[in-house]
């Protein structure tokens, strides 16, 4: 509470997604070698996948908890706001649910951001944590959770995806301004796409054919060819339903023509820390 500033009482009203936020966007900061100091009243955006209010709905449990914080606290668009205001940003703040595409899409949105010259310099995180028990509950009579606690991508005994916590911010600048202040680059994103499934075999099925076209876009938006592609990060959240359309989508658009000698390598993070939901996206990037 001291390091940012904030009240005591506010602090313990505060969803503990918007504290871990902020330590977090504060390390890639550092590892970026941009000094807060320097930001404020920049042009710097930021850009937050968060979908999870559990703190929240637990506050709404115990109404003599609410406080005049409460309401500041838990608003996702305040998660994002917050680190604004904490440095001085005058960038565009946005927080994004798409649920498990939230940080994904939210990455997409800081590029459009900086092509479009809105921000010159982007913090895109995506944040979850897991503090009551309801959305567990729900999942599980989903049969949508392994029984195990184990997630099994591209296993033939997969069988539900394991619920993970965490958080992940990433600094984004043009290539050209990265370069010309002589910046660390860790890597470049030469193209993104969004969509929709639209109608499928239920709200929470996937879509093959809609899987395949914005993989496609994103090829086109980055000017790759299919045979470039060495590695593919899966969305991989170990369900027999989703994992196989997700590769014969994957071979579809990437595997037609491709030199044996050259396989596409396809894994994915989820079998080491679960799937973090809002953040998935960005701990997968």
């Amino acid at each position: 509470a001291d390091f940012f500033g904030i009240a005591p009482r506010e602090a313990a009203s505060m969803d503990p997604q918007q504290r871990l936020l902020l330590e977090v966007a504060w390390h890639a900061l550092e590892d970026a070698a941009v000094a807060p100091s320097t930001l404020a009243g920049t042009q710097t955006g930021v850009y937050l996948g968060v979908a999870n209010n559990d703190y929240g709905r637990a506050l709404f449990g115990r109404r003599d908890r609410i406080d005049p914080y409460f309401s500041t606290g838990n608003a996702y668009s305040v998660a994002a706001g917050r680190l604004s205001y904490f440095l001085g940003l005058h960038g565009p703040s946005v927080a994004v649910d798409t649920a498990c595409s939230s940080s994904l899409v939210a990455l997409h949105i800081a590029c459009q951001g900086l092509r479009l010259g809105d921000c010159d310099l982007a913090l895109v995180g995506g944040v979850n944590l897991v503090l009551t028990p309801e959305m567990n509950i729900s999942f599980s009579k989903a049969r949508m959770m392994a029984p195990d606690g184990r997630c099994k991508t591209f296993d033939a005994a997969a069988d539900g995806y394991v619920r993970g916590e965490g958080c992940a911010v990433l600094v984004l600048r043009r290539l050209a301004d990265a370069l010309a202040s002589g910046d660390r680059v860790r890597a470049v994103v030469r193209g993104s796409a969004v969509n929709q499934d639209g109608r499928s075999n239920g709200i929470t099925a996937p879509n093959g054919p809609s899987q395949e076209e914005v993989i496609q876009r994103a090829l086109d938006a980055a000017g790759v060819r299919p045979p470039d592609i060495g590695y593919v990060e899966a969305h991989g959240t170990g369900t027999p339903l989703g994992d196989p359309i997700e590769v014969r989508a994957l071979g579809a658009v990437l595997c037609e023509g491709r030199d044996p000698s050259r396989p596409l390598l396809v894994g994915s993070v989820k079998t080491n820390i679960g799937h973090l939901e809002a953040a998935a996206g960005l701990a997968g990037v």
